[in-house]
């Protein structure tokens, strides 16, 4: 078994189609993107013993009490410690083992990522059973953080390889699934709790176990579709563009993962992603109770402040803000798949000018239509934010790889990453405390969130600042011709080779269409179905 992971038996032989490679990263990425979903489990969870109402710990029961206590249940906010682990395990888990992951191949990288994330969410099943919540913080949240790192990166080099005519789109491809997971996984999920719930259970227990299960097969079939192409392989007809004819942002030569952490540029490019991400990722978890508290009963008709309306109205509007955030993720998803496309015409660094000149524009407007009352423009703001922030995912594995070579690239996104981990945790931080301080100082709640949209505009200009400061990289960064050849070696990828069926590969078998088609079916169905459940909650934010 072990050798069949081995990465030279994934190499491809001649007659592999391409195509066949994304929905291998898809079936993975819209897996562990159910990451952004388990908030629908929260809720249940909080009232896993009292069902209807949740048993309340007493007040000497602390944190650390209540991972391991079977007479209470847990409070929302501690199982919201899952969400923070999942994405600072993600960021990090990424970072440490990324350039184990260039050696040992996508396959073995997935097949590790698919025990991780499902067996994680079976001991997770299980700790919701024996309401042991540390069996939660160590399945899900750690085991399973581990899976979504390896998971999340394993596919951008093997992509980025396969499509080097268009970098941006292959990798948005993939990095459209991890944000479309939750789509799917959330009404899945729900729908699994309503099946297995009873007077005596809510049936979070059994859906952990339905959903790793399938989940499993999915990563599993992904992962072993996964096939890396020979040193040297380029698409037919294509020309690798020629060095310095303008074009002196995209190298041909190699960085060591290694030599990143000392080189400027990496550390720019982090700025650049930590920036863009704390601005997106602070407002995606108060955009529902911000859409809210800002409009108040306009948004079903009624002129009456958040806080002057009875319980009736205060769900009616929770409803359509529901809409508002389901409308939001889809531009989330679509942006990885439009701006990454773009990057491919405009280039990476002139795709993050945009980001960061459209976004700050965007950010500074929201003040002032709320204050007009203007839900079109304070919407339309915000849609085109996501979809920015989710492009900003999706273009920087194609921005390293333009900068520091192709060679180890996902090792160096997989440090890249933790300025994701970084930014999940400062944008909250700023838009959570800001509200919270201006609130205390009595200002009206449908001004709370005007001075964090300032500082958030902030935050994009000092990620502008640090994208216009990215330059070529000097010669003394590059791996030479004998480091990059001992490298190869280290890969096991034939290094001889420069065509295509000239070093004898294992997989000689030409692809055929119906397959590619079918495997396109497989992970496009899902996806459609999920976009049709979110299209069903949007249209209760334009009824």
């Amino acid at each position: 078994m072990a050798g069949f992971l081995d990465k030279e038996r994934t190499i491809a032989g001649p007659g592999f189609n391409r195509w066949l490679v994304p929905p291998a990263a898809l079936a993975i990425h819209l897996c562990i993107g159910m990451a952004y979903g388990f908030s629908v489990f929260w809720l249940p969870l909080s009232k896993a013993l009292g069902i209807k109402e949740a048993v309340k710990c007493g007040p000497d029961v602390g944190f650390w009490a209540e991972l391991f206590t079977t007479n209470c249940d847990w409070k929302i906010s501690t199982l919201g410690w899952m969400y923070t682990l999942f994405f600072v395990l993600l960021g990090s888990s990424a970072a440490l083992w990324g350039g184990w992951l260039e050696r040992a191949g996508p396959r073995k990288a997935g097949v590790v990522s698919a025990v991780c994330w499902c067996g994680g969410m079976l001991l997770s099943a299980l700790g919701v059973y024996m309401h042991q919540f540390w069996l939660m913080i160590v399945g899900s949240g750690i085991i399973g953080g581990i899976g979504l790192g390896l998971g999340y990166i394993s596919p951008v080099s093997t992509l980025i390889k396969w499509f080097p005519d268009r970098r941006g789109m292959a990798t948005g491809m993939a990095i459209m699934g991890f944000g479309g997971g939750a789509m799917i996984g959330s009404p899945l999920a729900a729908d699994l709790m309503k099946y297995f719930a009873t007077p005596t259970d809510v049936g979070v227990a059994q859906t952990f176990v339905v959903m790793a299960l399938v989940y499993f097969v999915f990563m599993m079939a992904g992962a072993l579709t996964y096939r890396v192409p020979e040193t040297g392989w380029k698409p037919a007809g294509w020309t690798p563009p020629p060095a310095q004819a303008n074009n002196a942002m995209i190298t041909q030569r190699h960085v060591h993962v290694k030599k990143v952490w000392g080189i400027p540029q990496f550390w720019l490019i982090w700025m650049v992603l930590c920036m863009n991400v704390s601005a997106g990722i602070g407002v995606i978890g108060m955009a529902s109770p911000m859409l809210q508290e800002v409009f108040g009963g306009s948004l079903i008709g009624v002129g009456q402040k958040f806080g002057e309306l009875d319980k009736t109205q205060l769900a009616a509007i929770a409803t359509v803000a529901a809409g508002f955030t389901a409308l939001l993720s889809l531009f989330n998803i679509g942006g990885r798949f439009f701006w990454a496309s773009l990057s491919d015409k405009l280039g990476r660094k002139l795709t993050y000018v945009v980001f960061f000149v459209l976004g700050g524009v965007m950010y500074f407007s929201v003040p002032g239509s709320a204050a007009a009352g203007t839900i079109v423009l304070f919407v339309g703001a915000f849609c085109v934010i996501l979809s920015m922030y989710g492009g900003g995912f999706a273009t920087v594995p194609a921005y390293l790889a333009d900068l520091f070579g192709t060679q180890m690239v996902g090792a160096i996104h997989g440090r890249l990453l933790t300025a994701w981990a970084t930014a999940g945790i400062l944008g909250p931080v700023v838009v959570n405390y800001m509200r919270e301080y201006q609130l205390s100082l009595g200002i009206p709640r449908e001004q709370v969130y005007n001075q964090t949209m300032y500082i958030l505009v902030g935050m994009l200009v000092i990620g502008l600042l640090c994208n216009l400061m990215v330059r070529p990289l000097a010669d003394k960064h590059f791996m030479t011709p004998d480091e990059l050849a001992h490298e190869k070696r280290l890969a096991h990828e034939k290094a001889a080779a420069s065509e295509v069926g000239t070093s004898g590969v294992v997989d000689d078998h030409a692809v055929s269409p119906v397959l590619v088609g079918l495997a396109w079916v497989a992970v496009g169905l899902p996806l459609a179905w999920g976009i049709y459940r979110t299209l069903l909650s949007v249209a209760k934010f334009f009824n």
